[in-house]
């Protein structure tokens, strides 16, 4: 009896990753998967080191326009690093 439990819950997690990353989930049918989008950081992590270059750049020749631009990319760096979570498309009601 358990054992059909379990196939029923394998079976929903299945079909809600499908529906959530089906390009995801057939790579994993394929036995080659890559990384889910949200996990792929290497973006970020530029963004990050660019914000550092200008920050430190701005704090050695004294330059504050420099040193304002270096602390807005190292928020958009962070914006990146924490994706928005994926929510299911709904129609919005007709009226």
């Amino acid at each position: 009896m358990a054992r059909f439990d379990h196939d029923d819950r394998l079976g929903e997690i299945e079909a809600r990753l499908e529906r959530q990353d089906p390009e995801f989930a057939r790579a994993l049918a394929g036995g080659r998967p890559r990384r889910p989008r949200e996990y792929r950081r290497g973006r970020a992590w530029a963004v990050l080191a660019f914000a550092l270059v200008c920050l430190g750049t701005g704090i050695a020749i004294g330059h504050g326009l420099l040193i304002a631009t270096g602390l807005v990319v190292a928020g958009m760096a962070g914006h990146l690093f924490d994706p928005p979570e994926r929510r299911p498309h709904r129609p919005r009601p007709s009226q």
